[in-house]
């Protein structure tokens, strides 16, 4: 079956959008953040848990399963759904990202990109047509198109050629498109400049993809100013019945601007990365469970919060856990931690449909940050 989007609302105060995706014969109400499983798991969790903190979309990675176990034998499995079980959506993205981080720029050719194998340092080469034949075995329900992921540092003529190639490796790339049951992305790219995201987005919707994805916006380098240029320039030429994803976005506020301008979708490892080093949410900012202040704290992580970790465990007992350097300490905080995020994702929900997201935002950068607008 193919997900379907269905748009139900724009916010008259906002750009955000309030909708609805169905799938396998449930709603997922958008906007959505979307937990990170880069081998086909979210990291300690199984998808029990994952689907029991109210994830709907999730992630896997296409690099790392090409490595291993290889695309043929999850689609002797019969796809990812049935290899990881896990009957919700799941998204894959395209390998770039990882291939990019991996490679040199001498590296990048026309035809492809060459890079070394993390693992045993073989030499590899990754093509826009061999980037979706993989994911056309994987059979995830949105495969992503095979872009260049210039970093945030990169000039304005350097971007403009780089676009040029996305445009053209994600053309190459839909016409090998074979899987009928699964969605096709196409990516924009264009760093914090206007005319570059508009040609961008522009061409990329000439190709007519299933949903778009707004690329560069998560890397070391860029400040939040041209992150939210990215999303606003990107967002203008997008058609308003598809579906809008950023690329690696996971802290609280970007998930709000992101909203205000107009983006459905987001995901990041950041929720499962910050509890494997002992950081949780809370709705009155992060915390670090390490420091000694929590040591005979036995409340819970946060008051308010209703996910299982909250309601069976103390801080002080996790903080054990993560000093001892149990795997335990790492599950519960990744159980909060994505929690947390779907909480806010239904307040931003919630704040759409009443035209206050502005006044939630302002409320939120205050008791979680410590920000007053």
């Amino acid at each position: 079956m193919k997900l379907q989007f269905n748009l139900k609302a724009t916010d008259t105060e906002t750009k955000g959008r309030l909708g609805t995706i169905i799938y396998n014969g449930k709603s997922y109400n958008t906007p959505m953040f979307m937990p990170v499983g880069t081998n086909a798991t979210v990291k300690t969790l199984s998808v029990e848990e994952v689907k029991e903190v109210g994830s709907g979309i999730i992630l896997a990675n296409t690099y790392h399963l090409w490595l291993r176990p290889g695309e043929d034998i999850i689609s002797k499995a019969g796809g990812l759904h049935k290899f990881m079980n896990y009957d919700g959506p799941i998204l894959t993205d395209s390998g770039g990202f990882q291939v990019f981080s991996l490679a040199k720029k001498k590296d990048i050719c026309e035809e492809g990109v060459y890079f070394k194998n993390h693992l045993n340092g073989d030499k590899l080469f990754l093509t826009p047509e061999k980037s979706i034949a993989i994911q056309n075995k994987l059979d995830s329900d949105i495969a992503m198109s095979f872009d260049e992921c210039p970093p945030a540092t990169a000039d304005y003529e350097y971007l403009k050629q780089s676009i040029k190639r996305t445009i053209r490796w994600a053309k190459r790339g839909k016409e090998v498109h074979q899987n009928p049951n699964q969605m096709l992305f196409g990516i924009v790219q264009g760093g914090p400049h206007y005319e570059l995201r508009k040609y961008s987005a522009l061409e990329t919707v000439k190709l007519d993809f299933d949903g778009y994805a707004i690329g560069g916006v998560a890397n070391d380098h860029e400040s939040k100013e041209d992150m939210y240029k990215a999303f606003e320039y990107s967002t203008l030429f997008l058609p308003t019945d598809k579906l809008r994803y950023a690329m690696g976005i996971g802290e609280p506020i970007d998930i709000i601007e992101g909203v205000i301008r107009g983006i459905d979708l987001f995901d990041c490892v950041s929720p499962t990365r910050l509890a494997r080093h002992g950081h949780a949410h809370t709705w009155t900012g992060k915390i670090n469970i390490k420091n000694s202040k929590y040591k005979e704290d036995f409340t819970a992580l946060d008051q308010n919060c209703k996910c299982y970790t909250c309601q069976n465990y103390t801080r002080a007992y996790i903080r054990h856990l993560i000093m001892a350097e149990e795997t335990l300490g790492a599950r519960l905080l990744s159980i909060h931690n994505i929690y947390f995020l779907h909480e806010l994702m239904k307040e931003i929900q919630k704040h759409l449909e009443n035209h206050t997201l502005i006044a939630f935002k302002n409320e939120f950068k205050k008791a979680y940050y410590g920000v007053e607008e």
